[in-house]
């Protein structure tokens, strides 16, 4: 396995048309709702991202102990999926899945009746789970401000409840347009729900099995818009997005219109070209936390002054995000500080004019964050395999807009 990869371009000027990899957060829900449907469910355009194809395996399994791996979604859909199905399994993943919170949704399907237990440090994996008998509790309060995922993965097995469910969030809600995907796909497959302020009801129901394609990922565009905005010149079609989309990170739009790219919506997705951008850009992330590391990597390379908020689930994510840019920033003559709590600042710096290297932290974002600079600079990208997680043909469609992709040993 290549330890490292080198990547650079020789005109800057990109032309193209790239068919993105399928959405996982819209692919794990189906799965997880195909799953509690009981029925034949026919889903489309399924992601290749691995998280995607370890759920399907992982809902497949017959194996008293399963893996999640590195992949949040998987641990948290799946820690309530088996828990209100009453399946007795032992739930694990990597060192660090193991480091990450999970005592949120846990305590909360406890609440609901489900006995689940800690085999490690209190409130986090791995955990085992031992069957579920209904408490006839019909009111929760759950955090909201630490991941979307555990409200998800709740929302999502609520309808098997033998009670109403009642699920006030608390604080201010984080990633709040995951939530809404949830809601839409379930209501896709014949679930309704009522969001009203904090509060979300969802009445015992039944899965209806449908039909589902899942469009392609937002987040995986965000990248390309960045390299259209890094380039020389530009004309890039992803394919498959959409105009009405589910996904939060279809805000990468608006925030790029900002920063230099056009967009317009045809029949096949969207067309990216370049145009002027700002100097100075401020945005609250709390809608979409992963797009932040792709913008705090842009404006570091377009020279962009950038403030931003919203960004504190990144501390639990596959690393330390936060301090992850903190860190690889700097190899740009940039500072990201924290000024005030919750708020940070980007100073953009001068760029030496050599080869870059980046670490990952096993992280897909941070590697696809920083590989646009390669648009300004050669540039190294350390671990390039952890894009496997989110977007297996990450390299390869870089090749076909002209980058120049050597692996290293």
């Amino acid at each position: 396995m290549s330890q490292s990869i080198s990547v650079s371009h020789p005109t800057g000027i990109l032309r193209g048309s790239i068919k993105l990899p399928a959405s996982k957060s819209e692919a794990n829900r189906a799965l997880i709702i195909a799953a509690l449907s009981g029925a034949e469910t026919e889903l489309q355009n399924l992601s290749e991202a691995n998280d995607t194809q370890l759920l399907q395996r992982l809902l497949k399994s017959d194996s008293g102990v399963i893996d999640a791996e590195d992949a949040g979604t998987v641990m948290r859909f799946l820690t309530a999926y088996y828990a209100i199905t009453g399946q007795e399994k032992t739930l694990t993943g990597t060192e660090r899945m193991c480091l990450r919170p999970i005592s949120v949704l846990v305590e909360a399907l406890r609440e609901l009746g489900a006995t689940i237990d800690y085999l490690g440090e209190e409130g986090f994996p791995p955990l085992k789970i031992s069957g579920f008998k209904g408490s006839g509790k019909k009111q929760l309060s759950v955090r909201s401000d630490i991941s979307s995922q555990y409200i998800s993965a709740l929302l999502m097995v609520a309808p098997l409840l033998p009670d109403v469910l009642e699920l006030h969030l608390e604080g201010k809600i984080g990633s709040r347009p995951y939530i809404e995907m949830t809601l839409s796909l379930m209501r896709h497959f014949g679930v309704a729900a009522e969001f009203i302020e904090n509060t979300i009801t969802v009445l015992p129901q039944t899965y209806k099995p449908a039909t589902f394609s899942v469009e392609s990922d937002w987040s995986a565009a965000s990248y390309w818009y960045s390299f259209v905005a890094l380039a020389k010149d530009a004309e890039v079609t992803l394919l498959g997005l959409k105009e009405d989309s589910f996904q939060g990170d279809s805000a990468i739009v608006g925030i790029m219109d900002r920063l230099g790219v056009h967009t317009m919506f045809t029949e096949d997705g969207v067309l990216l070209t370049k145009k002027h951008h700002e100097k100075q850009v401020t945005y609250d992330f709390s809608d979409c936390p992963d797009l932040a590391q792709t913008i705090v990597a842009l404006c570091a390379g377009l020279g962009v002054t950038l403030e931003l908020t919203g960004i504190e689930s990144l501390r639990i994510k596959e690393t330390d995000r936060i301090q992850a840019l903190q860190i690889e920033v700097l190899a740009m003559g940039t500072s990201l500080e924290e000024i005030s709590p919750g708020v940070f600042r980007l100073e953009p710096g001068i760029i030496a004019d050599k080869e870059l290297s980046f670490r990952a932290y096993q992280d897909h974002r941070m590697a696809m964050a920083f590989a646009p600079i390669a648009l300004l600079h050669k540039v190294e990208i350390q671990e390039p395999s952890v894009v496997r997680k989110s977007y297996p043909r990450f390299w390869e469609d870089l090749e076909k807009v002209g980058f120049e992709v050597k692996y290293k040993d």
